[in-house]
């Protein structure tokens, strides 16, 4: 006995140990991470050089505060924060050393307003003279957007290219929630507010066809001028084309000058060396993206004015708040210390969200003005800006959007799960005691009463009201104007600039640089907020250590299952009224 529980004993203390040992490492190598980030250039370019770009990497607008551990220890895939990829490419069209750029993009995970930021940063690097090629084992209609505006793409003999329009699916569960007794009890405002519309009937409704058709027109539209002028094609040839569906393959695309030549990978490095002018055995000097930012420090020292980025990014709910979620714990916070900290000069808000509880948009909306009464707050409109996600943007003295980017869907809805039905079905009652006829308000075992159901009515007519007017008032614009703009009717951010919902066709650097001459800085530092405490538990919650069956399609169903949960898990508030896109918009 006394073996056994010296036994454990050695075991846990060994086990303490490590743990201790750990954190030890962990925070040794986080304060490394640190340095190596804010210290000054620390790379030496030679010349004749090329930044390599892998656009296959997961792209972010932000990326994760604990990616130097992740990325040293190997424990997860690699994460590209949106505007290092950004900088690293304005760095290298600058240095005269750096001749060109090496573009991989058979696939890319961003959205399509970040994938046009990226295109235009590498635009502008080609204007200055340098030149970019372009490969790919296959592309991608996203991938191959950003391809285009290379002067030279190259495509695996056995690849494809896909370019067929875009599109978009929604599910509607009507007859699923009539078979099994399950179904979304709802209410809402707008007749385009149709998040809520699959749970209602069983095709789409015309409204959410013309939304949705009016959006993905909008988009292509810009995708079709841009491919078309790189590729030196006409419009209506482009379009002909993808009808034809007779491009997919190398030699139809190179037939159709969507592309420049079939080959493999390493002829394509050997084309690279060509154009730099290289011997066939001289190696190519290859940048990373880091490699590149790290020529230029991130901090001027010398410089105390600072301009703040405030990323807001993912649904937007009840609680803390995370580099993920917004909610109103954090963001307050960090908006009422951007007020008080006269170092920052201006505020850009970088949003990105669906929208969520109507509750905490108010609440963030709230403090925006108040941080406004101090210091110019300006708005840069990432993939989206929907719904709560516009609510707060109305509180900014200007608004950039990307053409691409999906705003408005002022609206609000409530949606609430009810299990009446099933529990019928499978002989479970629901019974309640009360002291007050409406004491048990919402009831998931029991059908809506009309007590709550008015009551809640009631709660989305105000949010709206309110909603409107802060449109009305942020935008100033006609109430009659933002009637019609509202009822949960989402637009492009090129339509939406025609409509006045924004100011200006920008990306984040474009929202910057107008934040910056609104005070009159031409030197600043920019700073990126909310700030996460650093702590062991949150530096372990960063460390995602992947174990997956080799059974392609199982970790595929598993995946695609636990993303639709977590999903609707986002949409689960205590606060019931919802200002949330109307869709979930998957483009295609």
């Amino acid at each position: 006995m006394n073996f056994i529980k010296t036994f454990f004993a050695s075991v846990l203390g060994s086990l303490a140990a490590f743990g201790l040992l750990l954190a030890f490492v962990l925070i040794i190598v986080s304060g490394f991470a640190s340095l190596v980030n804010t210290n000054g250039p620390i790379k030496t370019i030679s010349p004749n050089s090329i930044l390599e770009l892998d656009m296959r990497t997961p792209i972010v607008e932000r990326a994760p505060r604990n990616n130097q551990i992740q990325n040293i220890l190997g424990l997860s895939e690699k994460v590209i924060g949106l505007q290092d990829i950004i900088s690293a490419i304005k760095i290298a069209g600058n240095d005269p050393k750096i001749k060109g750029i090496s573009l991989r993009s058979d696939y890319t995970t961003s959205g399509w307003s970040q994938t046009n930021s990226i295109r235009k940063s590498l635009k502008a690097f080609k204007e200055k003279g340098k030149f970019i090629y372009a490969y790919g084992d296959f592309f991608t209609q996203k991938g191959y957007f950003l391809s285009s505006i290379a002067d030279s793409t190259f495509i695996n003999p056995v690849g494809s290219l896909e370019l067929k329009g875009l599109a978009s699916e929604v599910l509607y569960f009507k007859d699923f929630q009539d078979k099994y007794g399950f179904k979304m009890e709802v209410v809402r405002h707008g007749k385009y507010k149709s998040a809520v519309e699959p749970f209602l009937q069983n095709e789409m409704s015309l409204e959410n066809k013309y939304q949705i058709t009016t959006l993905l027109k909008d988009i292509w539209s810009i995708l079709r001028e841009d491919i078309s002028f790189s590729r030196n094609l006409s419009e209506d040839n482009l379009d002909k084309l993808i009808e034809t569906n007779k491009i997919s393959m190398p030699e139809e695309a190179l037939k159709s000058k969507l592309i420049d030549g079939i080959i493999y990978e390493d002829v394509f490095k050997q084309k690279i060396k060509v154009r730099l002018g290289l011997e066939e055995k001289q190696s190519i000097n290859k940048l990373k993206i880091n490699e590149v930012n790290s020529i230029k420090s991130n901090y001027n020292y010398d410089v105390k004015d600072r301009i703040a980025i405030l990323f807001a990014k993912g649904p937007i709910l009840y609680g803390e708040g995370t580099e993920s979620i917004i909610a109103q714990e954090v963001f307050v916070e960090t908006l009422e210390e951007l007020a008080q900290d006269d170092w920052i000069k201006a505020v850009v808000i970088r949003i990105d969200s669906p929208g969520g509880s109507a509750l905490v948009s108010e609440l963030i909306w709230r403090s925006t003005v108040k941080l406004k009464e101090q210091k110019p707050v300006i708005v840069s409109i990432g993939d989206i800006a929907a719904s709560g996600g516009y609510y707060i943007a109305t509180a900014a003295d200007y608004i950039f959007v990307d053409p691409m980017s999906v705003t408005g869907s002022i609206g609000v809805f409530a949606t609430l799960p009810n299990a009446k039905g099933l529990l019928d079905k499978v002989g479970i009652r629901a019974q309640s005691v009360q002291t007050h006829s409406n004491a048990l308000g919402y009831s998931t075992y029991q059908p809506i009463t009309k007590t709550f159901k008015k009551q809640l009515k009631n709660g989305i007519e105000k949010t709206y009201n309110i909603f409107k007017e802060r449109v009305i008032n942020g935008r100033s614009l006609d109430p009659n104007i933002v009637e019609e703009l509202a009822q949960g009717k989402v637009w492009s951010g090129k339509r939406a600039l025609d409509l006045g919902l924004v100011d200006e066709i920008g990306d984040l650097e474009n929202a910057i640089n107008f934040a910056a001459k609104k005070v009159d800085l031409k030197k600043f530092n920019v700073i990126e907020f909310p700030k996460f405490e650093e702590s062991l538990e949150n530096m372990l919650l960063g460390l995602s250590i992947q174990s997956e069956s080799n059974d392609f399609l199982e970790n595929l169903s598993i995946k695609q299952l636990l993303l639709n949960l977590r999903k609707l898990e986002t949409k689960i508030d205590p606060q019931y009224i919802q200002t949330l896109l109307p869709f979930e918009i998957i483009i295609r």
